[in-house]
């Protein structure tokens, strides 16, 4: 009874934008956000209006944040009249914001990851892994002195303030998982990806291009996540029978670069995949811990690296459709906060367009949400235009096209963007006698 309860309940709070919300910020998600921020002494913002209002500006449409603050307020007020007023002016607003320790955001981040666990369980699975794409990209900030002096620059002479987003994305639901933030002119793609390992749900498996080939990162990696990695010729592997280039296609190979092997570190023993494209003319070399050929084959592994381009897709989410190409926070304690709010927002957005979505039949993959859809379903919503129809429903009918194409996609030509050129395949050599014998030693020592 107690079940039927709650599913009734939960089915009534779908039918509208702060209830689809609420299936996410539940009550146990905001104790836990409470009691991180004990250190608040009695705030004219209560942590539920600031944080609600936070993300719905996201959301909303206006040429400015006062009149996105107005159009987020008004609607909050409306769905909760019960809790306690939230401030008036945008001003006060503001310095609440500013006050906000970041330890509450990322409190609210680690339980909307505890929620999606929970809610999607086993339909975020796909062959029994977990498929993540990491990726990063650039955000631009104002050109105040504070932020030009602490955040860094890209490389490009006369560039703005940067900040840079390194996300970790599911790839067939589309919605982000984590992601981390650092300057934008020093940060490290691979540091962040490593940060990020304690957070990883248990069967994840990391599907990285060739930005993320190193012996540290894959060997920090290991026992921790299961990886498919692009690898260039930055990349040497060893194996025991000679076999040339051309003619490989699967098999197990050691990473062992020559300066661990001069530092006495072991080779990480892995499995190097060859897909060949013969649309693009091109192979892809893939590295993984995943030994097991009927576990992970050389079909799957493919379709998998096919689906990283979803980093891609989210990205343009977040920086075009939700219009985060370039922060508006003036400070350091601004941009941070505006940067790790937006990106909940987009999660919590994502995640509901993929909650909605029809459960897929006879093993297929899961159907897609627009983020567009969803994102206008949304702004109808709190612009009171929404009509009576349940909000699940809505969202539900906000589904991605599908079609095959019968033709290459036309690429344009960007100014001032250098043409991709794809990695060079990696390099393999034969082991040597004392280098088994090295391995013999490293495995018995084991």
């Amino acid at each position: 009874m107690a079940r039927a309860r709650k599913r009734a309940r939960q089915r009534r709070r779908a039918k509208s934008l702060i209830g689809s919300m609420q299936e996410f910020l539940t009550p146990a998600v905001f104790k836990q956000v409470r009691n991180v921020s004990k250190r608040r002494k009695c705030p004219r913002w209560d942590l539920h209006p600031l944080l609600y209002i936070l993300l719905l500006t996201t959301y909303c449409c206006g040429d400015s944040l006062p009149e996105k603050f107005e159009a987020a307020r008004s609607f909050y007020v409306i769905c909760c009249p019960k809790r306690k007023r939230p401030g008036k002016s945008f001003t006060g607003f503001e310095k609440a914001i500013a006050k906000l320790p970041m330890p509450i955001l990322r409190a609210l981040a680690a339980g909307m990851r505890q929620r999606i666990e929970a809610t999607f369980g086993e339909r975020w699975k796909v062959g029994g892994f977990i498929p993540l794409g990491c990726d990063g990209t650039r955000q631009a900030c104002p050109r105040t002195a504070e932020l030009e002096q602490s955040m860094g620059t890209s490389s490009k002479e006369g560039s703005s303030p940067m900040l840079w987003n390194t996300s970790i994305i599911h790839l067939t639901l589309g919605f982000p998982y984590c992601w981390r933030l650092g300057k934008g002119g020093k940060a490290s793609e691979r540091s962040h990806l490593l940060f990020m390992l304690r957070w990883l749900p248990a069967a994840a498996l990391i599907v990285a291009d060739a930005g993320y080939v190193g012996y540290d990162v894959v060997g920090a990696m290991l026992g921790k996540a299961f990886f498919l990695i692009r690898m260039s010729s930055m990349a040497t592997f060893y194996t025991e029978a000679q076999e040339p280039l051309e003619e490989f296609r699967d098999g197990i190979v050691y990473y062992w670069p020559k300066k661990q092997q001069k530092e006495s570190k072991p080779p990480i023993r892995g499995r190097l995949l060859r897909i060949h494209s013969v649309r693009h003319k091109t192979d892809v070399w893939l590295f993984t811990n995943v030994e097991d050929p009927q576990r992970l084959s050389l079909e799957t592994a493919a379709t998998c690296y096919r689906w990283r381009w979803e980093n891609e897709g989210f990205f343009r989410t977040y920086k075009r459709t939700l219009k985060k190409v370039t922060l508006m926070g003036r400070t350091v304690a601004q941009v941070h906060r505006e940067a790790e709010a937006s990106m909940i927002a987009t999660q919590l957005l994502l995640c509901q367009g993929a909650v909605a979505m029809p459960a897929p039949q006879n093993g297929d993959l899961p159907a897609m949400c627009s983020p567009r859809g969803v994102l206008l379903e949304v702004r109808r919503e709190i612009a009171g235009r929404h009509g009576k129809e349940p909000f699940r429903d809505r969202i539900a009918r906000a589904q991605r096209e599908r079609r095959e194409r019968t033709s290459a996609k036309q690429k344009r030509e960007w100014p001032r963007r250098k043409p991709h050129t794809p990695p060079h395949p990696p390099i393999l050599l034969k082991l040597s006698k004392k280098q088994k014998i090295k391995i013999q030693r490293y495995l018995q020592a084991a």
